[in-house]
């Protein structure tokens, strides 16, 4: 594998193009709460696939931890403790599924999950925290985050009836916990290597870019407006890996 950028393999184009969409991800995500890998995933993989899932859960540790410090006095803190009880078996099972995957057929599950995930974002739902559905809304949230880095619209279903402040610092909460527990998972599978951790720290201030940009849009925002385009980009790109990976 050969270091073209900034000893990184990914080459300065590809580098620029995935910081435009991680920027991008985070300032959605710091505005409604979920979003900055279903943006970045699919075109991580498209322009640089070997780096999926691990590089894109790691860049997503100071965006989630940003958000849930930001508005920490608003988390459900047994909210976070039941969607990471159930997310256990999922980032255990969808380490084993990526330790049996080679990175472009992950890619074209990864377009899958991505289009999958967009459209459950705005699926109506009457789901509402309690521990039972916490926990089978986090197995899933786990198994699709694991395998492919975008496991916030599960989560973004069950609180969707929350305030903003809820919503946006209890999934930061529980996204900073299940990263680690995915990446762990990931690890043990043979699929974090020392450049995953690189890149993501590399593309750490498009995170900041995004995530202070995000800061005075929260309240003027609304949710409602934004999210169509967010689920409308993430489809077509979506599609688009999937197309790719079966060419």
């Amino acid at each position: 594998m050969e270091s073209t950028f900034a000893g990184l393999p990914i080459a300065p184009p590809a580098f620029f193009v995935l910081f435009v969409a991680v920027a991008i991800g985070a300032l959605v995500q710091g505005t409604i709460g979920f979003g900055i890998n279903v943006i970045a995933a699919p075109v991580a993989a498209i322009v640089q696939p070997d780096a999926l899932p691990a590089a894109m859960i790691v860049l997503a540790l100071p965006m989630t931890a940003g958000s849930a410090y930001r508005e920490r006095e608003h988390i459900d803190r047994e909210g976070v403790l039941w969607t990471n009880v159930g997310r256990l078996p999922g980032a255990a099972l969808g380490g084993w599924a990526v330790s049996l995957l080679p990175p472009e057929a992950l890619a074209t599950w990864i377009g899958g999950f991505v289009v999958v995930a967009a459209l459950m974002s705005v699926l109506s739902s009457n789901l509402r925290p309690a521990p039972i559905t916490s926990a089978l809304v986090g197995g899933v949230a786990g198994l699709m985050g694991t395998m492919s880095s975008v496991g916030g619209p599960p989560l973004a279903l069950l609180y969707q009836h929350e305030p903003g402040p809820v919503l946006r610092s209890t999934l930061g909460a529980t996204f900073l916990l299940g990263s680690l527990l995915s990446l762990a998972a990931l690890a043990i599978a043979g699929r974090v290597e020392p450049w995953h951790w690189a890149l993501g720290l590399a593309l750490t201030p498009a995170v900041a870019l995004g995530l202070l940009a995000s800061h005075g849009l929260r309240a003027r925002v609304d949710a409602g407006r934004l999210r169509p385009a967010v689920v409308a980009f993430a489809c077509a790109a979506g599609i688009a890996v999937v197309i790719r990976g079966l060419a």
